[in-house]
C-alpha cells in the first residue's frame, strides 16, 4: 500500500482524533459518559490519528482517492 493521504488531510486528521479523544476521556460531557459514545469516540479516534500518523487511509485505497499531489 502507498501513502495516499497528504498534509492538510493528515492535520484535519489529528486534530480530529484529539479532539474525539478529548472529549472521550477528559471533557466531561454528559453524553460521552455513556459507554457506547465513549468507546465510540475513542476507537474512531485512535483510527484518526493511526491514518494521520501512517500517512495512510484504508477508504482511499478501496476508492482510488489521494488528497496528496504527487504521492
Amino acid at each position: 500500500m502507498s501513502v495516499n493521504v497528504g498534509t492538510i488531510d493528515r492535520v484535519i486528521r489529528a486534530a480530529l482524533g484529539f479532539s474525539l479523544l478529548y472529549l472521550a476521556f477528559l471533557s466531561g460531557v454528559s453524553l460521552f459518559a455513556a459507554p457506547l459514545f465513549k468507546f465510540g469516540a475513542a476507537v474512531i479516534g485512535i483510527v484518526m490519528l493511526a491514518t494521520s500518523t501512517l500517512k495512510l487511509c484504508p477508504n482511499y485505497s478501496i476508492l482510488g482517492l489521494k488528497s496528496c499531489g504527487d504521492c
